[in-house]
């Protein structure tokens, strides 16, 4: 009689630890994908807050440079591609696909912030206004907070993907639909460095 007793506790001991175990592993998967969802509405931040400040740049830019226009619509332009209600992904929906068609929209958002400030370069009075110099500077710092918060992004994408790989949490993952997390990438020829020309 003492044995099935004895039996019955171990097994409950046993029991009781695998579910401390399966909930445990469960929550710091939760907590990870958690992570990555934060980490990507402070990327969806940073790209926005850039978005706001461009109105305000390319307002500035026109009144100094009005044979430049089709800069300044391109710029327009693209904004209004890359702020798009079709590129605000939802976290739990972030594929691969996604992520390339939002950067996709954001590098062609950079690259025509860069051609602008380029233009710039042609108007000394300009590059001297104290507006467009704070509206410089802020869009400096804009894109500075845009890295580091891609930076954070990819290091908690790095962090879940891992966790949800190592073994016996690959397991548990499947089970419950927790899938891989996709990583920024550096836009293609971003290695060679930009031609600049007047």
């Amino acid at each position: 009689m003492k044995k099935s007793w004895i039996i019955i506790g171990v097994i409950a001991a046993v029991v009781l630890i695998a579910i401390m175990s399966f909930s445990g592993t469960y929550n710091k998967l939760v907590n990870g994908e958690e992570t990555v969802n934060k980490r990507w509405a402070d990327v969806q931040g940073a790209y926005q807050r850039r978005a706001d400040l461009i109105p305000n740049l390319v307002s500035t830019v026109k009144g100094y440079a009005k044979f430049e226009q089709e800069t300044l619509i391109k710029v327009v332009e693209q904004r209004a591609n890359a702020t798009k209600p079709t590129l605000n992904i939802d976290p739990a929906k972030l594929d691969q696909n996604s992520l390339a068609q939002f950067q996709k929209a954001q590098d062609a958002l950079g690259s025509s912030l860069s051609r602008l400030l380029v233009v710039v370069e042609k108007y000394p009075e300009l590059k001297a206004n104290q507006n467009f110099l704070q509206l410089q500077a802020q869009l400096e710092g804009t894109e500075n907070r845009i890295n580091v918060e891609r930076r954070n992004f990819n290091d908690a994408v790095q962090l879940f993907n891992t966790k949800l790989r190592r073994f016996p949490t690959n397991l548990l993952a499947g089970m419950f639909g927790f899938s891989k997390k996709p990583y920024f990438e550096a836009q293609a020829g971003a290695d060679t460095a930009p031609k600049v020309e007047f």
